[in-house]
């Protein structure tokens, strides 16, 4: 009889886990964010060691951040943003920032040095898109104000979080923090101007010639999408960033959609390995340290998140309160981002904060996650909700 390869039993585990747990996750109407990461605690080297090895699970995961970070980009047509950017920066920046000095004090006032606490408080500054949008029922709330500024909100945090991620990296690629981010801001623009130069004379032309064939397109896209990321590790930047110009460079060009289509089952593929490496990698040892402050972390921030948008928001010409309170609730679990910002920041030689910080950031986001969406589902229409009436595509 023939073995079966450990890969390809990885995957297998790995999968049929996840969709085992995806159910579980359903049917309790929890993110499949939260599954995926359970998962990777139970099946990885710190639970059952059925995939002892979750350097395979990194690596792709790793893949499926530089497509989420390629479709984020592609997301951003610059006329849609100047729409965005007028109605909720405000409120967007003015949140960011109340949860930024929240986490830094808390985290200082545990213990952790100035650095760590400033990345605590970042990795408090995100809601999770993911989350956001899978529980908006896009029949009933999409085009009225409170998905509108959902919507709006979310991808201003994206923006933020594309620049913190820009500034992490840059800060820990030689241990020298200063001349590593002077080396940052220089090389960005270049790239950028890298990546607009070969979308108008080479992709812009390639696509107009051959965007019949869709085969084509999606492997145009998906070479772009790459190219671009190995070229900014040539420059000295992250993978996600190149990735990310390389999105933004071709967001206006009519066939943009259709990539994003094309390219989201191979980035879920992905992501669930990402996800699945996180919670493998979750070293139960740390939780007795960080539970009390991961606690009153996200205890904050779920309780003053929906008080905080509400007031913001009416303050900006939403008069309607309880659409105002909703958009906060909807908004008040941590972020996908947060995992990828501790995730990068605790990576590497020249690391910015210790394990415990990264396990905090960790345990705060994923139990934001699990309390988050009961909340929303019990009181608010989405797709998974517990009651009946309020279940809504």
């Amino acid at each position: 009889m023939q073995e079966t390869s450990p890969f390809v039993f990885s995957i297998f585990i790995i999968f049929t886990g996840a969709a085992f747990l995806a159910t579980l996750a359903l049917y309790t109407r929890q993110s499949l964010l939260v599954a995926y990461m359970l998962l990777g605690m139970i099946l990885g080297p710190n639970g059952f060691r059925l995939v002892p090895d979750i350097n395979l699970a990194r690596e792709i995961g790793d893949v499926g951040i530089i497509f989420l970070l390629f479709l984020l980009g592609l997301d951003l047509n610059p006329k849609d943003l100047l729409h965005t950017f007028s109605k909720t920066s405000i409120v967007t920046l003015v949140s960011s920032l109340s949860f930024a000095l929240v986490g830094f004090i808390v985290g200082y006032l545990f213990g952790f040095n100035f650095i760590e606490s400033l990345l605590i408080g970042a990795a408090l500054m995100f809601s999770s898109t993911i989350i956001g949008l899978k529980l908006l029922p896009t029949t009933a709330l999409h085009h009225q104000p409170i998905g509108e500024a959902m919507i709006s909100i979310l991808l201003l945090q994206d923006i933020l979080a594309i620049f913190v991620l820009i500034a992490v990296h840059g800060t820990s690629m030689t241990g020298n923090k200063i001349i590593d981010f002077g080396l940052t801001i220089v090389t960005l623009p270049v790239l950028l101007g890298i990546a607009f130069f070969l979308q108008h004379f080479v992709i812009s032309r390639l696509l107009a010639r051959f965007n019949r064939i869709k085969e084509y397109v999606f492997l145009l896209a998906l070479g772009w999408c790459m190219g671009l990321a190995e070229l900014a590790k040539y420059f000295g930047l992250s993978a996600e960033i190149g990735a990310f110009l390389a999105g933004v460079a071709i967001a206006e060009g009519p066939i943009a959609l259709y990539i994003v289509q094309s390219l989201k089952p191979l980035r879920d593929f992905c992501l669930v390995m990402f996800f699945f490496a996180i919670g493998a990698s979750f070293d139960l040892n740390y939780l007795p340290q960080v539970i009390i402050p991961a606690l009153i972390l996200a205890i904050v921030m779920l309780g003053v998140k929906p008080g905080l948008f509400a007031t913001l928001l009416q303050l900006t010409g939403n008069r309607d309160k309880n659409s105002a309170i909703e958009v906060g609730v909807r908004l008040g679990q941590g972020s996908e981002f947060s995992l990828l910002l501790a995730y990068l920041a605790a990576d590497g030689v020249h690391a910015l904060i210790s394990p415990k910080a990264n396990y905090l950031i960790q345990a705060t986001t994923l139990i934001t996650f699990m309390v988050s969406t009961y909340i929303v589902v019990m009181r608010y229409p989405t797709p998974v909700a517990f009651n009946e009436k309020l279940r809504r595509d």
